[in-house]
């Protein structure tokens, strides 16, 4: 299936929907993209987006906030398509809600496919990584619109099908965990840095630090980024949300018995956030504003 053939729908124009719509055009797929923001919708309803999907195999890419909205337009999917169809679903959902998903789209003949999609705001630019689960038919079905998604470069170093349905977004959890503890340590190395009263240039340490070294990485090259603009991150509060799936990652690691204690610290880290001041936590937020564009609260201003 050459790119020129593909018609996609794309449901959900956020951060994330919005530069994925862009980057599946530049790569010569039709995309017909539906939001709630009339401002950025192609149709004005679901009914119109399927109406525009060539019969004979439509596929739809569900981009919207995990839980109960993902839940109703899977709902609503499952009674306006039919027979040969396929939902891929590539929000941050738990994996156990992917098993629900595609029951309820399978009673109506309709394939489903959950991917894991990582690359923020950058993705656009940079390609994201994504996670894939489902069956193997259906994932070579759609490979032409994964290809186009993912970074250039070698297949296997930007997309996985990890598994059967629930294992794109099984992989996911695991790499946001594994994000979270990567974050909580550059973060209390700026810290510490700037506890000691030893270093006087610490976003200069850092940006050292880029290259060269055993600790250089993207979320490193963020967080010098973010220095830059703001060196003592003095207009970012310490307030840092988790998006759930830290707590997920957690979860498993009790059901197994496998021991998370980084990721399970990092997790704790973002609750105290809520509690204190903390620098640490300011360089946590900078950085899920960098990579992922999530807000920041604006620094409380002193007594």
């Amino acid at each position: 299936m050459s790119s020129g053939t593909v018609h996609l729908g794309l449901v959900g124009l956020g951060r994330m929907g919005a530069n994925m719509r862009e980057r599946l055009r530049r790569a010569g797929v039709e995309v017909t993209g539906f939001d709630r923001n009339p401002e950025v919708s192609d149709v004005s309803s679901l009914e119109e987006l399927v109406a525009a999907l060539p019969h004979g195999g439509r596929i739809v890419w569900i981009m919207v906030p995990a839980g109960e909205i993902t839940r109703g337009v899977v709902t609503e999917l499952a009674q306006l398509l039919g027979q040969g169809d396929l939902v891929i679903e590539g929000g941050n959902s738990h994996y156990v809600d992917d098993v629900l998903h595609a029951e309820i789209l399978a009673a109506r003949g309709i394939g489903y496919l959950d991917v894991g999609v990582s690359g923020g705001v950058w993705g656009l630019e940079n390609g994201y990584s994504l996670m894939v689960g489902g069956a193997a038919a259906d994932v070579e079905r759609v490979m032409t619109v994964f290809d186009a998604l993912r970074p250039e470069g070698p297949r296997d170093e930007g997309f996985v099908h990890a598994g059967d349905v629930g294992a794109g977004h099984y992989a996911k959890m695991v790499h946001n965990g594994i994000e979270y503890g990567l974050m909580q340590a550059y973060a209390e190395g700026f810290e510490l840095l700037g506890a000691s009263g030893v270093v006087t240039d610490v976003p200069g340490t850092l940006k050292a630090w880029s290259r060269g070294t055993v600790v250089r990485s993207w979320l490193l090259d963020l967080l010098v980024e973010a220095l830059e603009d703001d060196p003592q991150l003095a207009s970012i509060d310490d307030w840092v949300e988790d998006s759930g799936e830290g707590r997920w990652t957690v979860d498993e690691a009790i059901d197994h018995a496998v021991p998370l204690p980084v990721i399970s610290a990092a997790l704790f880290a973002r609750f105290s956030s809520r509690q204190i001041d903390s620098p640490a936590m300011k360089a946590v937020a900078a950085l899920r504003h960098q990579f992922g564009g999530h807000a920041t609260k604006p620094a409380t201003p002193a007594p």
